[in-house]
């Protein structure tokens, strides 16, 4: 089984997000996607809206069979991605996981918490975002994992490759964010 992993405070959850999960479903040919709404994301000081609020939102927004909405890092007490990954790994051996990402987060890539370790254990589906795509080429971790690259076409080789693989997939862009909701004043914890 191949499972995608999309992993963010989901705050809130949007049409975004869903676009780029049906994307990773079509594209990379996975079997599942796995919502990973975290208890917090430590490169960001704000603290996000209650974890049930975003849950909530979260399987409002994705109402998809092979989709599965999860707290599990919360459940398994993991704070970074790395961490996260490590103990999936070790609790589904049989399963190919893929982590998935926008463009914006291949940007700051290399600030996460053992990113290098990320790259060379888990293959990695990159999805273009608005206003981010020539810096996310451009960004350290591809630069330093280029070799590895796969050809968008190749997408579906993805959950087979040996890490480390990625693929960039230049998709049709959503111009939507979390953020972008927030400020608006459309989301609010408790609203």
């Amino acid at each position: 089984m191949s499972i995608g992993l999309l992993g963010g405070s989901f705050d809130p959850a949007h049409q975004g997000h869903a676009h780029i999960t049906g994307e990773a479903l079509k594209r990379i040919g996975l079997d599942r996607v796995w919502w990973l709404v975290s208890p917090g994301n430590p490169l960001k000081a704000r603290q996000p809206a209650p974890m049930a609020e975003r849950m909530a939102r979260a399987r409002a927004v994705m109402d998809d069979p092979r989709v599965v909405v999860s707290d599990l890092e919360a459940r398994l007490g993991t704070r970074f991605t790395a961490q996260t990954l490590r103990r999936l790994t070790a609790l589904y051996p049989g399963v190919r996981f893929v982590w998935l990402m926008g463009a914006d987060n291949l940007v700051q890539f290399d600030r996460w918490q053992d990113w290098e370790w990320i790259m060379r254990n888990v293959p990695i589906g990159v999805f273009a975002r608005p206003g981010s795509r020539l810096a996310a080429l451009g960004a350290r971790a591809a630069e330093e994992y280029a070799r590895f690259r796969l050809p968008g076409p190749s997408a579906r080789l993805l959950p087979f490759r040996k890490a480390p693989a990625w693929c960039f997939l230049d998709v049709p862009m959503v111009d939507i964010s979390s953020s972008a909701i927030r400020a608006r004043g459309e989301w609010r914890a408790g609203a």
